[in-house]
């Protein structure tokens, strides 16, 4: 049991991890494109106010989502050893902080976007954990 707790954690940090730095990297690389979205939708958050994202912005978003959540999912396998619940899980505490984020960002990006963000975090965490082939 412990071993599952520490799997999720331990994917959950590395969800952590991937998501700001990959944000952190792609505002590095095109600061006038993505560093700019990034930064209105943070200001929109902490001060109120419009943002009227880009839709290929938003993609990335799903995007990187996606991968971290398959990262976090494998991680969490990995750690877990022969217990193959932890990406699922993982995918669960993902699911919930996703629909956070949704609430908490809700008028400023469109439907579509909380929808397909959400919708990929509990498949791809479960996916990730997939990848690692574990002898039973």
């Amino acid at each position: 049991m412990l071993r599952i707790v520490l799997s999720v954690i331990a994917g959950f940090f590395s969800w952590i991890i991937v998501w700001f730095g990959s944000e952190k990297v792609l505002s590095a690389l095109w600061p006038e494109w993505f560093g700019a979205q990034q930064r209105a939708f943070e200001l929109a958050l902490t001060e109120g106010g419009q943002f009227n994202p880009d839709t290929k912005f938003l993609l990335t978003h799903c995007v990187c989502g996606a991968i971290a959540s398959l990262i976090a999912g494998l991680l969490a396998a990995l750690v877990a050893g022969k217990n193959r619940r932890a990406p699922l899980f993982l995918g669960f505490l993902l699911l919930a902080f996703g629909l956070l984020k949704a609430v908490m960002s809700w008028q400023h990006v469109p439907i579509w976007y909380h929808v397909v963000f959400t919708a990929l975090l509990l498949p791809m965490a479960i996916l990730g954990g997939k990848l690692l082939k574990t002898t039973t």
